[in-house]
């Protein structure tokens, strides 16, 4: 294998595809990347046997070929080699090693040989539908902060993708709750997505995906079955086995009687939690809101920092209600409505609370109370 390589191509690639890559492995090929030399191009692949990212790019190939180096090592050297340096990467002769030149540098790298890297299985994926890169950005976006870490519970490590019909509408909605909160989105239903199955996306491809689109020039193309999902957008491609597990019925978690509807400005509302949190405990993070007659109260005591408290204007006429929140989980879902104004609608102090974007019915959280 003999190539040419611009410096700022390998690298872009090279941060796509390395961060699959676990940085401990008992299984060494999986520390490596995959080059392999086509006619004009080259592709670089790395896998972690759950998530496989595959990227495409141009290149001057002299002499295709295929190896398998190191992906956290390749990549720290192509990070720190001099912006606009050529790169050129050879194998073949006696020595088994990638050997690689950048002006005055020269690097030999072991490698593997590239029948040991893994070929992922190119399962049926009979549903396919496209979303622009913004879509699917907000689809995360607005769903992934709930996805559950507690390893336990697998089947909460992910957003559950699946179809519904709201008021005679058909749409591809997603959630993610960790038995805390819970984070409801919905979109029109993509042409394609029609009788799709509901299915788990992992949250390590989730992150991945995300990365990914903040620079995606073309709509992504989703195709997926019950046990896999590929994402295939400008170069790349990137598949993901699937959660094997029943997500919970969220539905019974969404109070329906919630009367007590308290709307306030966002930005003012997440200020005064960040501000009065400051004094609570580290460990529970609680605020308490205390709403009555047009103000809302927010206070935090501990014995440790002492006791805070600040009041907002908000729109209510009800009768006084005061509950408590982990304010982590009241300013991750502030983060989404950002500068518009959140309807909060509670029913009591231990029931759940739901909270919504005026200004835009897609999406839904849902928040659990805490003793204060």
């Amino acid at each position: 294998m003999k190539l040419t390589i611009e410096r700022a191509a390998l690298l872009k690639s090279l941060a796509h595809v390395q961060s699959v890559v676990e940085r401990r492995n008992t299984i060494p090929i999986l520390s490596n990347v995959l080059i392999e030399a086509g006619e004009a191009a080259v592709g670089l692949s790395a896998t972690d046997m759950d998530l496989t990212i595959v990227e495409s790019v141009a290149a001057e190939v002299l002499e295709p070929g295929a190896t398998t180096v190191p992906a956290h090592t390749l990549y720290d050297i192509v990070r720190k080699l001099p912006e606009g340096a050529p790169i050129e990467l050879t194998t073949g002769g006696e020595d088994a090693r990638l050997t690689m030149r950048a002006g005055r540098s020269v690097f030999a790298l072991s490698t593997l040989p590239k029948e040991d890297f893994p070929v992922q299985g190119t399962a049926d994926l009979p549903h396919r539908f496209t979303l622009e890169p913004k879509e699917l950005r907000n689809l995360i976006d607005r769903t992934r902060f709930a996805i559950s870490t507690e390893e336990t519970r697998y089947y909460l490590n992910g957003i559950y993708l699946h179809t519904v019909e709201a008021d005679s509408l058909a749409m591809l909605r997603a959630v993610a709750t960790d038995g805390h909160r819970l984070a409801r989105f919905e979109m029109p239903l993509p042409e394609g997505a029609a009788g799709m199955p509901g299915v788990i996306v992992p949250r390590k491809a989730v992150g991945e995906v995300r990365k990914l689109i903040d620079e995606a020039e073309d709509p992504v193309e989703v195709a997926l079955s019950e046990t896999q999902i590929r994402f295939a957008f400008d170069s790349i491609v990137l598949t993901s086995k699937l959660i094997d597990g029943t997500f919970p019925d969220y539905e019974r978690v969404i109070p329906a009687g919630n009367d007590k509807n308290v709307r306030v400005d966002c930005r003012a509302f997440a200020e005064a939690v960040d501000r009065v949190s400051t004094i609570s405990t580290e460990k529970s993070r609680a605020v308490k809101l205390a709403v009555n007659d047009g103000v809302m109260t927010l206070s935090a005591n501990s014995p440790e920092h002492g006791m805070a408290n600040e009041e907002i204007e908000v729109a209510y006429d009800g009768p006084p209600i005061e509950i408590g929140f982990n304010s982590r989980y009241l300013l991750d879902i502030a983060d989404q409505i950002k500068d518009g104004e959140a309807e909060i609608s509670m029913a009591d102090a231990s029931s759940p609370t739901i909270m919504r974007d005026v200004a835009d019915a897609s999406a839904l959280y849902v928040l659990m109370p805490m003793r204060v």
